[in-house]
């Protein structure tokens, strides 16, 4: 029989053991505090390299060699708290991409009608419009929109065209359709790292438009972290907060294996990132997801899959530190 440290020493090996989510046990919902979901839908995303699909799998591989206790927030989630690993949405169409959306929101509002947090693995980024189409004005967020805190190199919030390349809720369309259906507060909501490579002169412009406050990475270098992180807290105080992380606003020095590399202009470092994370503690974060992992483009050690794996323990430790200090002291 193994001790309690050894039993440790053995956990924190990837390859030992059957692979979950940050070794959490594989159970249906029930009751829990926060739901680890895999969402492997790449149909979304009209680029040629759709392998998103295979990231919630690198994650289950490797997430276990993540911490497990929180240093900066003295918290270890996985020991105080109910966590889960609720499984992969299933996709019986999987390259119907309008039918995947519609999967995703159905999986969700089982989530959302239990209260149960989710911290989701894609997938592409359309999968956010599928998750967000329940969790807007559901029961997490008590009948409100959401309020983003969204990281990434490019906005989302795509309208010259009704579809991309053929997919109409797609990666590139989410972040005006649910503004559109009034499940997200874009004039509470902040895009943070956008660097893309613009097609047109004004490719800002819907952001604008749909009233998201906008921080391009030349304006995050020029302000600075600190007065980037009072303007998110001044936007996002009092509001329910999603999470959506999208790996490509990382440098590709340091997440090579994304579906849209942007190598023109320096992207976040990691600490950069979890600074940003980490200026939402202690307010309301309902849960989050991360995407766009391309597990054939990572490196031979799996950088990307580990820095997904480190995004996901941030969202997990800023929703589980709320839900251990909302819990009555013994």
């Amino acid at each position: 029989m193994a001790t309690k440290y050894e039993q440790s020493m053995m956990d924190n090996l990837y390859w030992w053991g059957v692979p979950t989510l940050f070794r959490c046990p594989l159970k249906p919902l029930k009751s829990q505090d926060i739901a680890l979901i895999g969402v492997p839908h790449s149909t979304g995303n009209g680029t040629t390299e759709r392998d998103q699909h295979l990231g919630p799998r690198a994650v289950r591989n490797i997430s276990s060699v993540q911490r497990r206790f929180h240093r900066e927030f003295q918290i270890d989630p996985w020991s105080t708290l109910d966590i889960i690993d609720a499984g992969d949405v299933p996709f019986p169409k999987a390259n119907d991409n309008e039918d995947c959306i519609k999967q995703i929101t159905k999986f969700y509002d089982k989530i959302d009608k239990k209260k149960i947090s989710p911290i989701s693995i894609g997938g592409d980024h359309s999968i956010t419009g599928g998750i967000l189409q329940s969790l807007g004005n559901g029961q997490l967020t008590n009948g409100q929109p959401v309020s983003l805190l969204h990281l990434d190199a490019h906005t989302d919030v795509f309208t010259k065209v009704p579809h991309f390349l053929g997919a109409k809720k797609s990666a590139a369309h989410w972040g005006a359709y649910l503004v559109d259906q009034g499940n997200v507060d874009a004039t509470s909501s902040i895009q943070i790292g956008l660097r893309g490579h613009p097609r047109t002169a004004d490719w800002l412009e819907p952001s604008y438009e749909y009233g998201y406050n906008v921080v391009t990475m030349k304006e995050y270098k020029k302000r600075g972290s600190v007065d980037v992180i009072r303007q998110i807290k001044n936007l996002l105080a009092e509001k329910p907060i999603y999470i959506t992380f999208d790996l490509d606003c990382l440098d590709p020095t340091v997440a090579p294996g994304v579906s849209n590399l942007e190598p023109g202009e320096d992207g976040f470092k990691i600490d950069e990132a979890i600074g940003l994370l980490r200026s939402v503690r202690g307010l309301n974060v309902i849960g989050g997801d991360v995407v766009c992992l391309m597990p054939t483009k990572d490196s031979p050690n799996q950088i990307t899959a580990m820095r997904a794996a480190a995004v996901m323990f941030e969202m997990v430790s800023l929703v589980g530190e709320n839900k251990i200090n909302a819990k009555p002291k013994a």
